[in-house]
């Protein structure tokens, strides 16, 4: 069993379900089980796909879409949700297409030490990352003056937020219903090779 309550599955979908698994299709044609955890209330399906494009595959993003999948990675990390952790570190490993430096990264995050390997913007923006999901109630405007400093912009910054929303909410989803990788083809990329990706 992939989740702790029932998920519909694509042979046995009805009605407006139909329409929504055609909706949520990954780029390897399936459906993971992030979104079929959804299918016993498939308006909720809706709302999840759309906020989850617009915060990661959207390319009036202006920040680097591997950065993204980071920050992802680090809020999961942070949440112990390892189905998001699983997809979407695998995602910003085929996208960085440096394996050595991609295992950096892993370690710095999982040591909750990412200036081991980021400075700049990118470390401010991993810590207010961090500190969102740790920490909401002690979010003050010196977090966001701390952004300003390392240059960033508020388009920036408001990536970020939206990034780490999204996944605050997808890994209590996935949390709370105890959904699993099982069955799902990992990661959004395909793989080329160790060292490649391709959308």
């Amino acid at each position: 069993m992939s989740a702790w309550i029932r998920m519909i599955p694509l042979e046995e979908a009805q009605g407006s379900l139909v329409g929504a698994y055609q909706k949520v299709r990954t780029p390897h044609g399936t459906v993971d089980n992030v979104m079929k955890a959804h299918s016993l209330r498939p308006h909720t399906m809706e709302g999840h796909v759309a906020l989850y494009r617009s915060v990661l595959h959207n390319p009036d993003n202006t920040l680097p879409f591997w950065f993204l999948e980071v920050v992802a990675s680090y809020v999961s990390m942070l949440n112990d949700c390892a189905y998001s952790l699983t997809h979407h570190f695998s995602n910003a490993r085929r996208l960085i297409r440096d394996k050595a430096r991609s295992e950096a990264i892993r370690q710095a995050l999982e040591a909750r030490a990412p200036e081991r390997v980021f400075s700049g913007k990118e470390l401010e923006l991993l810590r207010y990352a961090g500190k969102l999901t740790v920490a909401v109630a002690k979010m003050q405007r010196s977090d966001i003056d701390a952004l300003h400093a390392a240059g960033c912009d508020d388009g920036e910054i408001l990536e970020v937020n939206q990034v780490c929303a999204y996944f605050n909410y997808s890994n209590r989803l996935l949390n709370g219903l105890g959904v699993t990788t099982e069955g799902d083809v990992i990661g959004y990329y395909k793989e080329e090779d160790d060292e490649g990706a391709k959308s």
